[in-house]
C-alpha cells in the first residue's frame, strides 16, 4: 500500500487520471469542510509511494473534482461556494475559469463519457442539478430536484444522467428534454452516492444513510436486484468496478472500504480498515485492473490493491 500525507487538508474526493495510471487529483478542505479553504492535490504514484506534483488553493471547501475526458490536464471542482473550478495542470495559474450559477455547496461534479457530447453536471444543496458547456463555461440546463449529493453520467447514453437525493429517491434525468426520466424511491432514508454499472445501461447502484447499498434494473424498480448490508454508519460513496460486471466497492462514515460482488448469496468479498477517520473518495484505475485509490478525513491519500480484485 502507498499512502500520501496531505496536513490540515481533509480529503473529500478522489479520482484517478482517464489519461495516465500514475495521476490522482484529490479534492480536500481544511477544517473538515466545515471553515476554511480546500485545496485541490495533484498526485503522482511512483513505484514505492505517492508524491505532490501540483496543488492548487481555493478560498472555500472542495468536496469533488472530475478529470476532462479530452484533456489530460485539465480538471474541474466543486466548491464550498456554490461554484465549479476549471484548473489546467500545464498552466502555471492553474485556475482556467470559475464556473457560478450555484447558491449552495456543490457536492458532486462529473464529465460526460460518451462521445456525443463534452459536458459537466454539477449536484448541489440548493435543489439544482446543473449541466454546463466547459469549453464555453456556459450553463445548458438547471433541473430542479430535492437537495443533491451526487450526480453521475450514464456512460452509455449521450444526455443522461442519474442523481442521488437526500429524499431518498434516486432519478435518472434526460438533458436534451430537460425533464426526469424515472424517479426510484431507493431508501427510506438520504442517498449520499450512485454509480451505474460500466457493462449494462439499466444497473445503478446506490448507497445510502441507512447504512445499505442497492443494485437496481431500471427496466423493473419495484424492487432492488440486491441489497447488500455490512456498514454501521452512513456510505458515503459507491463505485462499480470498470472490468468485471457485479463487482463493486463502497466507502463509508464507519472508516471502511469493502468490495462486494452482489451476485453472490454472500456479497461481501473484502472489508479493509486502514484509515482512522470517515473515507469520503474512491477509484478505480482503468490502466491498472486491480489498483484502487481513496481518501480520508484523516489528511491521507491511498494507493493499494485488496486481495479480492488481484485474484481474479
Amino acid at each position: 500500500m502507498k499512502s500520501f500525507k496531505s496536513p490540515g487538508r481533509h480529503g473529500y474526493a478522489v479520482e484517478i487520471s482517464p489519461f495516465l495510471a500514475s495521476t490522482i487529483a484529490c479534492a480536500s478542505s481544511q477544517y473538515y469542510g466545515i471553515a476554511g479553504c480546500g485545496t485541490l492535490l495533484v498526485l503522482e504514484q511512483r513505484e514505492a509511494d505517492v508524491l505532490l506534483v501540483r496543488s492548487f488553493d481555493w478560498n472555500d471547501g472542495l468536496f469533488d473534482v472530475t478529470w476532462s475526458e479530452n484533456n489530460e490536464h485539465v480538471l474541474v471542482t466543486g466548491g464550498g461556494d456554490g461554484s465549479l473550478q476549471i484548473w489546467d495542470t500545464a498552466n502555471p495559474q492553474g485556475l482556467l475559469q470559475v464556473l457560478k450559477g450555484h447558491t449552495q455547496e456543490v457536492y458532486s461534479v462529473d464529465w460526460s463519457q460518451t462521445r456525443a457530447e463534452n459536458l459537466v453536471v454539477s449536484g448541489s444543496w440548493d435543489h439544482t442539478a446543473k449541466v454546463w458547456d466547459p469549453e464555453q463555461c456556459q450553463l445548458v440546463s438547471s433541473l430542479q430536484e430535492p437537495l443533491i449529493y451526487s450526480t453521475i453520467w450514464s456512460p452509455h447514453i449521450p444526455a443522461c444522467f442519474a442523481s442521488a437525493s437526500g429524499d431518498g429517491t434516486l432519478r435518472v434525468w434526460d438533458v436534451k428534454g430537460g425533464s426526469c426520466r424515472l424517479a426510484v424511491p431507493a431508501h427510506r432514508a438520504e442517498i449520499l452516492s450512485c454509480d451505474w454499472c460500466k457493462y449494462d445501461q439499466n444497473i445503478l447502484v446506490t448507497g445510502a444513510v441507512d447504512c445499505s447499498l442497492r443494485v437496481w434494473d431500471l427496466r423493473n424498480v419495484r424492487h432492488p436486484v440486491a441489497q447488500m448490508m455490512g456498514h454501521s454508519y452512513a456510505i458515503r460513496r459507491v463505485k462499480f468496478y470498470p472490468f468485471y460486471k457485479t463487482i463493486l466497492a463502497s466507502c463509508s462514515y464507519d472508516f471502511t472500504v469493502r468490495f462486494w460482488d452482489y451476485s453472490k448469496n454472500q456479497p461481501l468479498l473484502e472489508t479493509l480498515e486502514h484509515h482512522s477517520e470517515f473515507v469520503c473518495g474512491l477509484d478505480f484505475n482503468l490502466h491498472i485492473p486491480n489498483q484502487v485509490v481513496d481518501c480520508s478525513w484523516d489528511e491521507t491519500v491511498k494507493v493499494f490493491t485488496p486481495s479480492c480484485l488481484a485474484a481474479l
